[in-house]
């Protein structure tokens, strides 16, 4: 059995329709599940995390990240910090 595991339930995982630990007997069907939840969450949830797919063996992982803040120099772009 090929079985996808999501780490953390947020608010909108919760909400939404998805299934957590969820079996398959192909590794093939598994994977392509575990691809289209990772696509559906990170482009239909409120954007306060990211997704991220991780294989180990017959398991795939799907965990959260916090989006990474744009760097930026300090300035507001007013045309006065030059």
């Amino acid at each position: 059995m090929f079985k996808i595991t999501v780490d953390k339930e947020c608010g909108c995982f919760r909400k939404s329709d998805l299934e957590n630990n969820k079996s398959f007997g192909s590794k093939d069907d598994a994977l392509i599940e575990a691809q289209n939840m990772v696509n559906s969450m990170n482009s239909d949830f409120c954007g306060k995390h990211d997704f991220i797919l991780r294989e180990d063996g017959a398991n795939f992982s799907i965990s959260m990240d916090v989006p990474q803040q744009q760097t930026h120099s300090g300035c507001c772009g007013g045309g006065h910090c030059s």
